[in-house]
């Protein structure tokens, strides 16, 4: 049986043939006779430009909005180099001309003291994430408690490296992220209990509400650094989970009670770790882990 098809799809010529379009060469033709409809059709995929030297970096617009950046991803921002798209010199009227834009945009930006605090903040801020390999979403949340915290005017008078510290650890503890206050008092070269405190005054001031942390966040980061098996990783998540069910986890430090855990693992498995290798990896004291790993064992000979 003829398949019907639409009189606005056959040839204008022939009255026969279907009307195909070449993707290639942009032809619109009869797939019969071969007659030239039009020759050349509207391009109906994305519109990709490129304006890097290196010609392989497309994209159709800026970078995307981010609370990270002072200005939210929003502003201009005009080449210092003096080349076209295609890495040409410009010429000696369009140069002159780029300098004066330059300067009306210099001229145009906010030059406000809040401006200058989230400037400083947040180059911090990008200098960290770097340091302690966290994710997007974790600068994204702590750039949003930063930016809470300075309209309240919890800022002033106080270390504004300390501050985006405390909100970048606050970000860590609300996204469940296993960043310790001594890693990021390490990557940020300030002291813990300034951090500490910087951190609490968010959590009173802003009404934070902070998820417990799971120890078992925490056992695959000791495990990867100490190197150990995926076998032990498991007996180890086994035994924790073991101690979340009794109760036992509750006020206790998650990377003391999750090297414990590891440790013990270790045993178990014939795996050979001795316990200051396991307490470098995870931050804590050999001390903590022999008191965490006394009532683990208690737990398990029941």
């Amino acid at each position: 049986m003829a398949k019907n098809v639409n009189p606005k799809d056959r040839c204008p010529r022939c009255g026969q043939g279907t009307l195909v379009t070449d993707a290639t060469t942009g032809e619109n033709f009869c797939g019969k006779c071969g007659f030239v409809i039009t020759d050349k059709v509207d391009e109906s995929g994305p519109e990709w430009r490129s304006f890097s030297n290196e010609g392989e970096n497309k994209s159709r617009a800026g970078v995307p909005t981010s609370l990270a950046m002072h200005d939210m991803g929003l502003a201009t921002v005009i080449n210092p180099q003096n080349r076209d798209a295609t890495g040409k010199p410009l010429t000696s009227a369009m140069k002159s001309t780029i300098e004066r834009l330059r300067t009306w945009d210099s001229r145009s930006q906010v030059h406000e003291p809040v401006d200058r605090n989230f400037r400083q903040a947040f180059s911090e801020l990008d200098r960290l994430k770097d340091k302690l390999a966290v994710g997007d979403s974790v600068i994204e949340k702590a750039a949003y408690i930063y930016r809470k915290a300075l309209e309240k005017g919890l800022v002033r008078g106080r270390s504004i490296s300390a501050l985006i510290a405390s909100a970048l650890y606050a970000a860590c503890r609300d996204t469940e992220t296993p960043r310790t206050l001594k890693d990021i008092g390490q990557a940020s070269n300030i002291k813990r209990k300034d951090i500490a405190r910087c951190y609490r005054l968010l959590l009173r001031e802003l009404n934070l509400k902070m998820p417990v942390v799971d120890p078992v966040k925490g056992v695959s980061r000791i495990a990867s650094i100490a190197e150990l098996s995926e076998k032990s990783k498991r007996k180890a998540v086994v035994i924790l989970e073991q101690a979340k069910k009794i109760g036992m986890v509750a006020g206790k430090d998650p990377m003391g009670i999750a090297a414990a855990a590891l440790y013990l693992a270790c045993i178990s498995t014939g795996e050979v770790k001795s316990q200051k290798e396991i307490s470098i990896a995870s931050g804590v004291t050999e001390v903590t882990i022999r008191n965490r790993c006394a009532g683990l064992r208690k737990m398990l000979q029941n």
